[in-house]
């Protein structure tokens, strides 16, 4: 039970190797790929320890708030939020063809989000593909390159379940643009697509369009505020398709929200690169040393998670004081 203060967690992170980064090679050269240039660019220091604020590490904060978030949703709104690993370098969990080059419009895919949990997902530890046979793939794939000392990038997606019919604004702050936003502040972020996604940029818009269908009544347990005046009730619409990815204008619609992240390489390599120095006088070759991930995907479900549900809970609360107002001038 929250007192209603600011809530405070500290992490004691005791698994730190410093000392991997204060080589005299690595104190020379930055890491291509890396934030090590544009960070001494920016800030005219240089963060001696693996990164500073551009290290993943940071996003252990993301992830506690989040937590929070997802609770807040889930009990007041029955809202959902799973995330899983889809694509680890070019093996994908439900690959585009050219019979069915739209991902929106695959039948597993879109089964696959009405049904997925975390629980399922969990199911599959480390890489969490929930699909045995593509994640068994994805690990040989990630174990070659960590042997090879290399990585590979990969995609995670994200569903949002039960989601309230109205949230997002029309214009700067289209929810879509705002989720955009969490999830590319994420680490190694790469794209970010939503619903239909490039994909659905082939289409005619008769076959993209999400026709209106009636709502079936909705489950009590989906509707933990209803007998509050000033809860956003449920849309009385659904789409007999989701290719919008559950935002149109902006504005919530009612239906299951899902989009994609990608994630890049890690740009931490075990093998030699050539690089330039800090200044540009010279030139050589550089070997990181320390730990390296072989891809950070699987690492990256929490994070994204986390962030959805901090930004749909902003939405929400927004979303929620309009309508209580709403009602008292109606009133």
């Amino acid at each position: 039970m929250t007192l209603g203060t600011p809530l405070s967690l500290v992490v004691m992170n005791e698994d730190q190797r410093p000392k991997d980064y204060g080589n005299k090679t690595m104190d020379r050269y930055p890491r291509p790929s890396h934030a090590d240039f544009t960070y001494l660019a920016k800030y005219g220091v240089k963060a001696s320890s693996g990164g500073g604020r551009s290290s993943a590490r940071e996003t252990i904060a993301r992830v506690a708030a989040g937590a929070v978030a997802e609770k807040v949703l889930r009990e007041t709104y029955g809202v959902e939020i799973v995330a899983f690993v889809a694509k680890v370098g070019n093996i994908d969990i439900c690959p585009e063809t050219e019979e069915d080059p739209v991902r929106s419009g695959n039948t597993k895919f879109m089964e696959l989000l009405q049904t997925i949990t975390k629980e399922e997902v969990d199911q599959f530890l480390p890489v969490r593909c929930p699909d045995a046979e593509v994640c068994e793939k994805m690990t040989e794939l990630i174990t070659k390159l960590k042997d090879e000392n290399n990585s590979t990038g990969g995609q995670v997606v994200c569903v949002v379940k039960n989601c309230p019919v109205g949230l997002g604004e029309p214009i700067f702050d289209k929810l879509e643009a705002v989720l955009a936003h969490a999830m590319l502040s994420i680490p190694a972020t790469k794209s970010f697509e939503i619903g239909s996604g490039f994909s659905g940029t082939t289409m005619k818009g008769s076959d993209h369009n999400d026709p209106f269908v009636s709502a079936p009544k909705p489950k009590d347990v989906d509707m933990a505020a209803s007998t509050s005046t000033s809860a956003i009730p449920r849309s009385l619409l659904k789409t007999r398709t989701n290719h919008s990815g559950g935002i149109q204008g902006g504005i919530t619609n009612g239906e299951h929200i899902f989009f994609r992240v990608g994630f890049k390489p890690p740009a931490t390599i075990g093998i030699d690169q050539f690089t330039a120095t800090y200044d540009g006088s010279d030139e050589g070759v550089l070997a990181a040393k320390g730990r390296h991930d072989p891809c950070v995907v699987p690492r990256a479900v929490p994070i994204v998670e986390a962030m959805a549900a901090l930004v749909i809970l902003d939405a929400l609360m927004i979303q929620q004081s309009r309508y209580s107002l709403r009602g008292l001038i109606q009133g």
